[in-house]
């Protein structure tokens, strides 16, 4: 995501040069486009000349959508995301401490966009 917000406006761009400039397998970006194409990140262009770009301005894209869509949330633990329910749950303190930090990392997240780590 930062390399496609690093190139925002040159249109769409091939994974096999993220790839090359990145240093990382093609067939590795593939999967870790696949969800941030069904949430709505990525736009994609078949064809020839064809290729992933940003669906939005990278300023308009924060850390903490790509980290919740390329990471299947961000949840710390399974009790706070409310998914599973601990019979300790009721006075946890240790709770209340992942549940601190969670939200914590969530509003730094939130708070950065990818324009903000290309200015970096």
């Amino acid at each position: 995501m930062i390399d496609l917000a690093q190139h925002y406006g040159d249109g769409p761009i091939a994974l096999k040069d993220v790839a090359e400039r990145q240093a990382i397998s093609k067939k590795y970006l593939e999967q870790v486009v696949a969800p941030l194409s069904s949430n709505g990140l990525l736009q994609v262009t078949r064809g020839y000349m064809g290729g992933y770009q940003l669906a939005r301005a990278p300023e308009k894209i924060t850390l903490e959508e790509v980290v919740s869509a390329s990471e299947d949330g961000l949840e710390l633990m399974d009790c706070i995301s409310g998914m599973f329910q601990c019979d300790r749950a009721d006075g946890c303190t240790s709770q209340k401490v992942w549940g601190g930090l969670q939200q914590a990392m969530r509003d730094y997240l939130r708070s950065q966009t990818l324009a903000d780590i290309v200015a970096v």
